[in-house]
């Protein structure tokens, strides 16, 4: 997976790789964007984990616009906004981003959704974990999940007094 940030316009507010890596792993949700099936820009703010290597995992129902884009068209954008702060009297704000290229794949194997349901337990569930796999477990059956193979990533930041 690259970090790489030579195509951000403004050199001056790069954000530092180490503040990427923490903003994809503890952000608490991202917007997904597709192009949907009659080729019209799609974005859908959605939860997410990244697995500490080259992939992010979403999870949704088994149908609908999601996966019928994914279908037609598997390139994807997200991104993951940090830390804001509007400055009223500035007229700006500070900010911290990051915005990954990637390939959607959906038709995972059970075991690798198991995998991925684990891993939003960890993020987003950590003291209920036990009761957490009983649910998942109970409705597998309607749960998908998309995996996101991240190609690259860029971040970006304001940062305002």
């Amino acid at each position: 997976m690259i970090y790489d940030n030579t195509m951000v316009r403004r050199q001056d507010r790069l954000l530092d790789e180490p503040r990427a890596w923490e903003l994809l792993q503890k952000g608490e949700y991202g917007l997904l964007s597709l192009v949907d099936l009659q080729g019209n820009p799609y974005g859908i703010p959605i939860n997410y984990v990244w697995d500490g290597h080259d992939h992010i995992y979403l999870h949704c129902a088994p149908e609908g616009k999601k996966l019928n884009s994914i279908k037609l068209h598997r390139e994807a954008s997200f991104c993951v906004v940090g830390r804001t702060h509007v400055v009223s009297g500035k007229f700006t704000t500070g900010y911290e981003s990051i915005v990954v290229k990637c390939r959607a794949q959906i038709g995972l194997t059970a075991d690798e959704r198991r995998h991925a349901l684990r891993l939003f337990l960890d993020k987003y569930s950590p003291d209920d974990k036990e009761v957490g796999l009983k649910y998942a477990e109970k409705s597998f059956h309607r749960t998908e999940i998309i995996r996101l193979d991240i190609q690259e990533f860029s971040g970006k930041q304001k940062k305002v007094d």
